[in-house]
This record gives C-alpha cells, sequence and structure tokens, in this order.
C-alpha cells in the first residue's frame, strides 16, 4: 500500500509544481454620473496581448521614446456585459445596485466553474468633484487565477 501512494504523491507534487500560472482580469466599470447619463459595463477580454512587445526601456545611454502604435495596443475582441448606472433621473438606483450585483456574481461563478480562482480584487472611484462636475465612475478589478 505504502508503495503506491509514495509514487502518487511524488506524481501529484510534480504536476502541481510544474504548472504555470494563468491570470485573468475582469473589470467592472459602473457610472456614477447623476440622472443615469453614464455607461456602465463588465469587460473580459477574449484576446491576449504581450506586454513585452509594447514595452522599452530607458537608459542612461539609450533613452529612446516608446514608439509603439496605440492602435497596436486595443484589444478588439473582448465581452461586453451591460451594467445598470448607479443612479436614474431620480437618484441613486439601490435596484440597479442589486442587479450589477447579481451579474457580476453571475461572471465570477462561471469563471470558478471554469477553473477559476479568485485571487484579488482592488477597486477605485472617480467622483463627482463638486458644482459643475457631476460625473464619475467606481470601477473594479476582479483578478482570477488558474
Amino acid at each position: 500500500m505504502k508503495a503506491f501512494f509514495i509514487p502518487l504523491l511524488l506524481f501529484l507534487i510534480i504536476m502541481t509544481e510544474g504548472k504555470a500560472q494563468e491570470y485573468k482580469v475582469i473589470t467592472s466599470v459602473e457610472s456614477i454620473v447623476s440622472s443615469g447619463l453614464g455607461r456602465s459595463r463588465l469587460i473580459s477580454a477574449t484576446e491576449a496581448k504581450d506586454y513585452r512587445a509594447y514595452t522599452s526601456e530607458q537608459t542612461d545611454q539609450d533613452n529612446t521614446r516608446n514608439k509603439s502604435k496605440r492602435s497596436d495596443i486595443r484589444v478588439k475582441n473582448f465581452e461586453e456585459t451591460k451594467l445598470l448606472n448607479f443612479f436614474n433621473i431620480g437618484g441613486i438606483r439601490f435596484q440597479n445596485i442589486a442587479a450589477n450585483d447579481a451579474l457580476i456574481s453571475s461572471k465570477i461563478n462561471a469563471m470558478v466553474s471554469e477553473g477559476w480562482e479568485l485571487a484579488f480584487v482592488t477597486s477605485a472611484v472617480e467622483s463627482d468633484s463638486g458644482k459643475g462636475d457631476g460625473s464619475g465612475i467606481f470601477i473594479t478589478r476582479y483578478i482570477f487565477k488558474r
């Protein structure tokens, strides 16, 4: 029995150690523009990009500007899920927040069922800065790994 478990244990260790981890970022952008005029979306890229193709290294000897074209960096293949805005004409809309939570939960559950693990969540707000601004976004990045 012991002779069976030791090779099995070694096999499992090798399989888990040898796997490179993969990460995927899903971003929700929720509008906090008054009167419901903003746009809110859940965004997920469906194509990969290699950052090295758009990166330059600056040194004392060579400080040549990065000449990457913005059009080459843009992703044309992505999922866009419509979310509801936090505000409507009457003010904050709690039903919209609950609806967004349901859609985001659905996306997270789908990712988990595909073998992804939610590793990190980070969020930020750019909000109304006072009289005459009236705009802002609530952005959240969900970082998955497998």
